[in-house]
């Protein structure tokens, strides 16, 4: 009997844990560790975020799922890892902290066959001055009961720009210099555009785009070059495309140091302290590791063999200049090289090194994207990890015959552009793959054209709706689930 512990219950952690228990007997133990007590579909927080659904559209709670699935839950937070026990415990274990209910402040030591950590990025709104959602007119959408703060101040400000000739100037994008994310900050800022023209006040909004991005469209990806309506676009200049058709100005190279009341502070590429006033904002914040700690059965500190902000998994983390990184530095398994029981796929693994080209201003400061790591990369590699640790159990010896890497993997994004059944838009963009592979494709810009294109359009909201109800669907383990694709 094999006892697999999963640490969080996003889309890796949720993923994981639903196709080890449906592939696994009962004679072994599927447990589910989660500070949150409802899964969240993140990617339709946006629409929450402009008032076009509810948090209750995106989000169902855990606990009954698990307990009819035979999954183990305990809604608790990781505190510290000891991949070899203690003096007093054998087997390897997490110490963990309940959050809710009776179990508030205790800790106990879960022990463990395998652990998946799964438990994402620390949204380290703390690392800007200033940022914290719903204060100083910015907010955010990275959680669903942010969104619906920012949904409320939004339509407050509308409501005011209705009964006066006030104008207003609203910002969105990076709130830190190396922020991630730009995707999301990017569906918003479409979305709020058009929220504005459904009002009819967006005469009275100048709306504005700030990023760390060096160009327009680099998404943290060193952008790319797609197939656009039979021609070679590149993502540049289609987001450009997008701004200007919609009269949406923008601020690129900007380390957001500060916020005030609507004020920004930041500085640019070319070492210039600057300041943009607004009267909303949404500003994605810097996303960092939860600084768990680890120790050896003796008490000693070996967090550096577990942990790089992120947890270290089978990548090359060998300081290299930018111009030698390769596709081949990025991890396969998301295995721990010290300890092959612990597995950290989706957000929750240490990249080698960013996919922007890194840049530094005038002063030597660094601004410029960190790694994104979308649902669709989170939820396959997710599988692939459990299967490995199924076929493990099942064999009787480490199986690692399921592999994934960023370098030869694809994602498809579809950015909602505005919601409405018949008045809707997105922009769909497929790329492969996700880490360009300047050797292979040196004349595409490290990615197969005949994989990488976009697209805008109504037919784009519409897909974009369906995976909504589909992707809840097979999150809350319906009939069939696992017939849709992660």
């Amino acid at each position: 009997m094999s006892k697999i512990v999963v640490l969080g219950a996003g889309i890796s952690g949720h993923t994981a844990a639903a196709h080890l228990r449906r592939k696994l007997s009962k004679e072994h133990e599927v447990l589910v560790v989660s500070p949150n007590r409802n899964y969240q579909w993140v990617p339709s927080n946006i629409w929450v975020g402009i008032g076009r659904m509810k948090s209750k559209e995106v989000i169902f709670p855990l606990e009954p799922l698990y307990k009819r699935k035979g999954i183990g839950y305990k809604q608790a937070k990781a505190i510290s890892f000891h991949p070899e026990g203690d003096s007093s415990e054998a087997k390897p274990y997490i110490l963990v902290e309940g959050v809710f209910g009776d179990n508030l402040g205790k800790q106990e030591k879960v022990t463990y066959d395998y652990l998946i950590n799964a438990t994402g990025p620390k949204l380290a709104f703390d690392m800007t001055e200033g940022l914290q959602p719903a204060t100083n007119k910015v907010y955010s959408v990275c959680t669903y009961d942010h969104a619906e703060h920012a949904s409320e101040a939004l339509h407050k400000l509308i409501d005011q720009l209705k009964k006066s000739d006030k104008k207003a100037k609203i910002l969105i994008g990076t709130g830190h210099a190396k922020a991630t994310c730009q995707g999301a900050a990017f569906e918003y800022i479409l979305n709020v555009e058009k929220e504005l023209q459904k009002f009819g006040v967006r005469d009275k909004a100048e709306i504005t785009w700030i990023s760390n991005e060096y160009e327009l469209g680099d998404f943290g990806m060193d952008g790319m070059l797609m197939e656009y309506n039979g021609f070679n676009m590149k993502s540049k200049d289609m987001v450009e495309m997008i701004f200007e058709d919609r009269d949406i100005k923008w601020i690129l190279g900007a380390g957001v140091t500060k916020v005030e009341d609507g004020l920004v502070h930041y500085e640019n590429l070319e070492g210039e302290y600057k300041t943009e006033t607004f009267d909303f904002g949404m500003l994605i914040p810097a996303f960092s590791g939860h600084g768990f700690q680890a120790y050896d059965k003796d008490g000693q500190n070996i967090t550096e063999k577990l942990f790089r902000g992120f947890m270290v998994v089978d990548a090359d983390y060998t300081p290299r200049p930018y111009e030698e990184w390769t596709v081949q530095d990025w991890p396969e398994t998301y295995q721990n090289p010290s300890y092959p029981t612990i597995f950290a796929p989706g957000i929750a693994f240490a990249p080698p090194h960013t996919i922007s080209k890194p840049r530094k201003s005038k002063n030597g400061t660094e601004i410029f994207p960190s790694p994104p790591r979308t649902g669709m990369p989170s939820g396959i590699t997710a599988k692939l990890v459990a299967d490995n640790i199924i076929d493990s159990i099942k064999s009787g010896k480490e199986s690692l015959h399921h592999k994934g890497s960023m370098g030869n993997m694809g994602a498809a994004c579809i950015a909602s552009a505005g919601y409405g059944l018949t008045q809707g838009s997105g922009v769909s963009i497929t790329t492969y793959p996700i880490v360009p592979d300047y050797i292979k494709y040196p004349n595409t810009g490290g990615r197969d054209i005949k994989k990488t294109f976009g697209d805008i359009g109504l037919a784009g909201h519409w897909v974009k709706l369906a995976l909504h109800y589909a992707f809840l669907y097979k999150a809350k383990m319906k009939p069939f689930w696992w017939l849709i694709p992660e």
